[in-house]
């Protein structure tokens, strides 16, 4: 049967908007109560990781620029890379959402296809365990993801060493490249912007659109990297951002290598990506992580540079043989490195 497309949230209520979303998600493989009751029972076999993010209308997306399914994909993906980047399995997932009382019921279905989508292509077994309805005055979505470290120790950001390899996992700058091609080009929701359609955009540029707006981070990479990484965390900021970060929490200085990240993520999916956009872009949602000297590096991740000394006032990231600034998101102050320029 077709779905009824004219009700609204405010109009069906939770009850009927709850029963709406339900049917749009899959039971997860290690709940032995899922959604329905006050809280759902997880069955583990090692440690549990534990993550949480927040996505809010404006800031983080525009309804303009995502599908409901698409904002469900990201939704899951950037948690579901959190809980990987510990090297553990994701398990499952709490989402709560709050949206105006105007919001189509059929948007949260899609946003529930989407999530469900997600587990079912990044991380099978995986699904919503649980969450929460309300109602703001802009879409507001809170995701946990949970982790299952199936006996094995978690793998933190302070683990790395001078004389390690760094290497990369996933899709590198495409995102950041996406998000600076919407801003430059997309026309806004309320028409206010000179741009083309975001079908014409899609059409002209679907790689680095679909990194953006519905990215595949390398989740499956996380417990295979766990057993001979020796630090590893989900680059959500940007590379350089996030490799300062690792490089503080381990008490290191990292130097990225130009011409290694330039042979391993030069082209992309068709795309040519500068070296600016892999530095300064976000939400590509890969994995960053050291590996010992000499070791074999898991399939999927390539070198981007080395582990070295952190000598006493030196700064924490060098690009080549110079220390390098780094630039990235930060909610806060909402810079966005401008990446490209048609």
């Amino acid at each position: 049967m077709p779905r009824d497309q004219g009700s609204t949230v405010g109009e069906l209520g939770e009850s009927g908007v709850l029963q709406r979303v339900l049917a749009q998600l899959r039971p997860a493989m290690a709940a032995t109560l899922g959604p329905g009751d006050d809280c759902a029972v997880m069955r583990l076999q090692g440690e549990l990781v534990v993550t949480s993010d927040t996505m809010v209308e404006g800031p983080d997306f525009r309804r303009a620029w995502h599908s409901g399914f698409e904002l469900g994909w990201k939704l899951a993906a950037t948690n579901l890379s959190d809980v990987a980047a510990m090297g553990a399995r994701p398990i499952g997932l709490t989402v709560s959402l709050a949206v105006p009382r105007d919001t189509p019921v059929t948007l949260l279905e899609d946003i529930a296809a989407g999530l469900t989508a997600a587990c079912e292509a990044m991380a099978p077994g995986c699904g919503v365990v649980g969450g929460d309805l309300g109602t703001a005055p802009v879409i507001t979505a809170a995701v946990t993801a949970l982790g299952d470290m199936e006996g094995h120790s978690p793998v933190t950001r302070s683990g790395a060493q001078p004389g390690d390899q760094l290497a990369y996992a996933g899709d590198l700058g495409l995102a950041g490249l996406g998000l600076s091609l919407l801003f430059a080009h997309a026309i806004e929701e309320d028409g206010s912007a000179h741009g083309r359609s975001l079908a014409a955009l899609w059409e002209r540029h679907p790689e680095v659109l679909a990194a953006q707006l519905a990215p595949t981070p390398p989740i499956p990479l996380g417990v295979i990297a766990g057993g001979s990484a020796t630090a590893m965390m989900d680059v959500s900021d940007s590379l350089s951002v996030d490799a300062e970060r690792l490089a503080q929490a381990s008490g290191v200085a990292i130097r990225l290598d130009s011409r290694l990240l330039a042979d391993a993520f030069g082209m992309q999916e068709a795309v040519s990506v500068p070296i600016a956009a892999m530095l300064a872009g976000g939400e590509d949602h890969g994995l960053l992580a050291t590996f010992p000297d000499g070791a074999t590096l898991p399939e999927g991740f390539h070198p981007i540079g080395y582990v070295i000394e952190q000598a006493v006032g030196d700064v924490l990231l060098h690009l080549d043989e110079q220390p390098y600034e780094s630039r990235g998101w930060d909610p806060y102050t909402i810079q966005l490195p401008g990446l490209v320029a048609g």
